[in-house]
C-alpha cells in the first residue's frame, strides 16, 4: 500500500509539473532533423547509435570550464582545498603549493583537483547540438543557455546517429558527417519507429522497481534483442517476445510471451558481464541496478505516460534555502556542489551498489548525515538515504547561495557546514 501511495503521489507531482507533457507512447521518442556538412538533411525518429532513443534518456558529456569558481574568494578556495584534500587523505601539503604557486584559470587547477564535473540532462532538455570539433560539441537548451562540452569519456559525442527520414527510411549517419542536430515536437502518431518502450518490474533484493527498462544499458525498445547461448545452439530473441527474465547465477532463466522457456549463457546480456537494469520511472527518475542485485523482469504493458520534447519547455534556475550547523539561513538561488544550477541537472548517489540519478526537479531536500552519506527527500514524500557519490558525501565541493537571487557576492557555504538544503 506504501508503494501504491508513493507511486501515485509522484505521478501527481509529475501531472502537475508537466500537464500536457505526459502523452502517448510516440510522442516520447526523440525526434529531429539532422544537416550535414554538405547541407543535406534528414528529418525523423532518432536514436543514438544502439543507446538513447526516448526524451527522458540521459546526454553526457564532460565539461571544459566551470566558472562558479569565480564566486569564491582567495580563502573560500583556501578552505575549500583543506576540506577536500584532507577528507581524502591527499597530500595537503604539495596540492596546496601548487595552488599557491599556479592559482587559478577558468575554474581548473593547473595541477590537483580541477572541480569540473560530468554534464548530465534529458534529451528532451535539449534545443540543439552544433558540432565544433570530433570531440566537441555546442549545446543549446530549451531556454537559450548555450555552452560547449566534450565527449572525453562519453560516447554520447562522437557516437553515429540513427534516423528513420519520413521519405528514405531508416539511416546511420555518421557523427564526423553531422553539422547540427535540431530537436523538434515528436508526432502524437509516428509512421515508423524503433520500436515499442520496454515497460516492467524489476526485482532486486533490495526491493521492487516499476517502470521503462533498459537493459544492459542498452536495449530499450521491443526490436532491441537479447543474445544468449543455449545447450542446441545459439539464440538472439526480440524483446517484444520475452514475458520475463530471471538471473540463475552466471546465467539467465528467460520466458516467452508463448510460455517457452529457455536458460541462456554465454553473453553479457545473460551474465555477469551485464552492465545493469536501468528503470526510468516518475518516482526516482533512474535507478541503475546492477547485476548482483538483480533478480527478475517481468515486462508488462505501460501502467504510465511518456514524456514529451513539450514537458520541457521549462528550465528553472535551482532555488531554496540552506540551513548551516551554526544556526545561519541563506535563501536565494543555489549552485549545488559548485556545479549544478538548474532543477533539470541531476543528483547522484547509491544505496548500496543501487544508483539513484535523480532530477533536482524532484527533490525537496537534502540532509547530510555523515561523511558518506545524505537523506534526500522527494517531492513526493519518500526518503532515501544514499552514498558513494559526490553529490551525497564529503566529496561535495560545497554550495554558493546567491542571498534574495542577487546576481554577485553569493555566500559559500562547505558541504561540513551545512545542516539541511531545501529546494523550493
Amino acid at each position: 500500500m506504501k508503494n501504491q501511495n508513493v507511486f501515485k503521489a509522484a505521478l501527481a507531482l509529475l501531472l502537475l509539473a508537466f500537464g500536457p507533457g505526459l502523452v502517448a507512447q510516440d510522442a516520447g521518442f526523440i525526434y529531429g532533423k539532422i544537416t550535414t556538412a554538405e547541407g543535406d538533411t534528414y528529418e525523423g525518429p532518432l536514436r543514438w547509435g544502439k543507446e538513447e532513443v526516448y526524451w527522458t534518456d540521459m546526454f553526457n558529456a564532460s565539461k571544459e570550464d566551470n566558472d562558479n569558481i569565480d564566486y569564491l574568494s582567495r580563502e573560500d578556495l583556501r578552505a575549500l582545498e583543506r576540506y577536500y584534500y584532507e577528507r581524502h587523505d591527499r597530500d595537503w601539503g604539495d596540492r596546496f603549493v601548487s595552488w599557491f604557486g599556479h592559482g587559478w584559470s577558468n575554474g581548473r587547477r593547473y595541477y590537483g583537483n580541477d572541480y569540473l564535473h560530468q554534464f548530465s540532462c534529458q534529451f528532451g532538455e535539449i534545443r540543439s547540438l552544433k558540432l565544433s570539433g570530433r570531440n566537441w560539441v555546442y549545446v543549446e537548451l530549451r531556454n537559450g543557455d548555450r555552452f560547449e562540452v566534450k565527449g572525453e569519456g562519453y560516447n554520447d559525442v562522437g557516437t553515429n546517429v540513427k534516423v528513420i527520414d519520413k521519405e528514405v527510411g531508416e539511416m546511420e549517419v555518421r557523427w564526423s558527417r553531422i553539422e547540427r542536430i535540431d530537436f523538434m515536437d515528436t508526432p502524437k502518431k509516428l509512421d515508423e519507429k524503433f520500436g515499442e518502450p520496454l515497460y516492467g518490474t524489476v526485482e532486486t533484493y533490495q526491493g521492487i522497481f516499476t517502470g521503462y527498462v533498459q537493459w544492459d544499458h542498452d536495449e530499450r525498445v521491443s526490436t532491441d534483442r537479447l543474445d544468449g547461448d543455449t545447450r542446441d545452439g545459439d539464440l538472439s530473441i526480440a524483446f517484444g517476445r520475452i514475458k520475463s527474465i530471471e538471473s540463475d547465477g552466471n546465467s539467465s532463466f528467460v520466458v516467452l510471451n508463448s510460455g517457452r522457456e529457455f536458460n541462456l549463457r554465454g553473453s553479457n546480456d545473460v551474465n555477469s558481464g551485464n552492465r545493469g537494469i536501468i528503470v526510468s520511472s516518475v518516482k526516482y527518475g533512474r535507478v541503475d541496478i546492477p547485476w548482483r542485485e538483480f533478480k527478475k523482469v517481468t515486462f508488462e504493458k505501460a501502467k504510465e505516460p511518456m514524456i514529451s520534447f513539450a514537458a520541457f519547455k521549462s528550465q528553472k534556475a535551482l532555488k531554496g534555502t540552506v540551513n548551516t550547523t551554526t544556526g545561519d539561513t541563506h535563501s536565494g538561488k543555489i549552485v549545488y556542489d559548485l556545479d549544478e544550477a538548474f532543477d533539470y541537472e541531476v543528483l547522484q548517489g547509491a544505496d548500496d551498489e543501487i544508483e539513484y540519478i535523480i532530477p533536482f526537479r524532484l527533490i525537496k531536500s537534502v540532509i547530510p548525515k555523515s561523511y558518506k552519506r545524505s537523506i534526500v527527500e522527494l517531492k513526493s514524500g519518500e526518503k532515501l538515504e544514499l552514498g558513494d557519490r559526490q553529490d551525497v558525501s564529503d566529496r561535495n565541493t560545497g554550495i554558493l547561495v546567491f542571498d534574495n537571487d542577487s546576481e554577485d557576492d553569493p555566500t559559500y557555504v562547505l558541504w561540513k557546514d551545512i545542516d539541511k538544503v531545501t529546494f523550493n
